[in-house]
């Protein structure tokens, strides 16, 4: 399937499910050819950036913001034709999200802090020389800026935390 559509889809969903959906495809696009724990570190990032709210409210226009995903970078002409990749992304994605979800303190944390990644190897940010927090794969972590929680996001989070379990 096309890249296009993918986000129109996305666009059509109901929020959580388009987010879930966004952060899938985005793993797909910036590394199914990576290890495992690299493209849980990408879901780590774009999530970390989504609860920080600078590059938008939803996961969705995260990935789509301006030059900072592959979403918004490669064609939207690109298939996500590798599905094996493809169902990887989705899994990762979503446990990715179940992790994020949980009290800070209880997270399982691969790049603690980082707010960026990049292939050193192929391209050359100006935020390069930031702090780095891991090498994976072909992938440098890099905490360029710190990122907090917007207080409104974590407002709802300790409101769910509070919430009875649903039967």
């Amino acid at each position: 399937m096309k890249l296009a559509w993918i986000l129109w889809i996305a666009s059509a969903l109901p929020p959580q499910a388009a987010d879930s959906l966004c952060l899938s495809t985005t793993v797909y696009l910036e590394a199914r050819n990576q290890p495992v724990i690299g493209q849980k570190a990408v879901a780590e990032v774009a999530l970390r950036r989504e609860a920080s709210g600078l590059w938008g409210d939803s996961m969705c226009e995260v990935v789509t913001a301006r030059k900072q995903f592959a979403p918004t970078i490669v064609s939207p002409r690109t298939r996500l034709s590798n599905s094996e990749a493809w169902s990887r992304a989705v899994t990762i994605a979503l446990e990715a999200e179940r992790n994020w979800a949980l009290p800070e303190g209880q997270r399982h944390e691969i790049v603690p802090g980082a707010s960026h990644f990049a292939a050193l190897d192929i391209a050359q940010p100006s935020w390069r020389n930031a702090y780095q927090v891991a090498k994976i794969g072909d992938h440098t972590f890099l905490k360029v800026q710190s990122l907090k929680p917007k207080k409104d996001k974590l407002l709802a989070q300790r409101r769910r935390e509070s919430e009875p379990p649903r039967t």
